[in-house]
């Protein structure tokens, strides 16, 4: 399996600038990975560098914590999508999931859903495992997204900073134990990507053996050259 193909290629640090841009945009057409994954604001110049290629544009909604009101994530979706989006990676509402407000979740998941929906796009549901830990709960998330026809669930936004038993703030991203559990409670037609501390082709490979059908990383040379690097999220 080609690993590169699965990669959404991630533009996503907050400096990141248009130069950044127009390099990662050239190396992902350079590797064929499967989409860039930019910043909103990035979008509409994605589209544009990456016209003549065969890779994605993709952008984030709600990012990174999830907190937007239903209607500013359904604008933001509208918007992203007008640009030239066709693939969109939402942040669920983490308080109302850690909260077990189903309703709300649900609501706010059709709410950028229907958006996706009407301009073909493909909507991923960001859980942000490193805040949402119990197993209970992400497979409550699983159902409601299965239910929905939502076209992945995601672990992680790879921003999902939390302070450690150190003092110091970091995140764990994927983890194997995730991608087959998300696996095991998402119907068929749902699919599993893999994001967050992807750095290696080793790491790539098994979240693909895990059950992961995309991979969500800024590493995507590395892991093309099949080397190991302590950069990317």
């Amino acid at each position: 399996m080609d690993l590169v193909k699965l990669i959404d290629h991630a533009v996503l640090h907050p400096t990141a600038t248009e130069d950044d841009l127009v390099r990662e945009c050239r190396l992902a057409s350079e590797l064929g990975v499967a989409s860039v994954c930019v910043k909103p604001y990035m979008v509409a110049r994605a589209a544009d560098l990456l016209a003549d290629s065969e890779v994605s544009v993709g952008t984030v909604i709600g990012f990174p914590q999830g907190g937007n009101i239903t209607e500013v994530k359904a604008a933001e979706a509208r918007h992203a999508c007008q640009q030239g989006a066709v693939e969109l990676d939402m942040v669920i509402n983490i308080g109302k999931a850690l909260e077990e407000d189903w309703e709300y979740i649900t609501s706010d998941i059709q709410g950028v859903l229907q958006i996706a929906q009407q301009h073909n796009a493909i909507l991923k549901v960001i859980f942000e495992t490193d805040y949402v830990t119990s197993d209970n709960t992400k497979q409550k998330l699983c159902e409601i997204c299965s239910a929905l026809g939502v076209g992945f669930v995601k672990t992680s936004t790879g921003f999902g900073y939390t302070k450690q038993p150190s003092g110091d703030y970091n995140y764990q991203g994927a983890t194997l134990y995730d991608i087959e559990l998300m696996s095991q409670y998402t119907s068929n037609e749902v699919a599993v990507k893999a994001s967050g501390g992807i750095r290696t082709p080793s790491d790539a490979q098994a979240m693909v053996a895990a059950g992961a059908t995309r991979l969500g990383t800024s590493a995507s040379k590395s892991i093309a050259d099949g080397e190991t690097t302590s950069e990317g999220y």
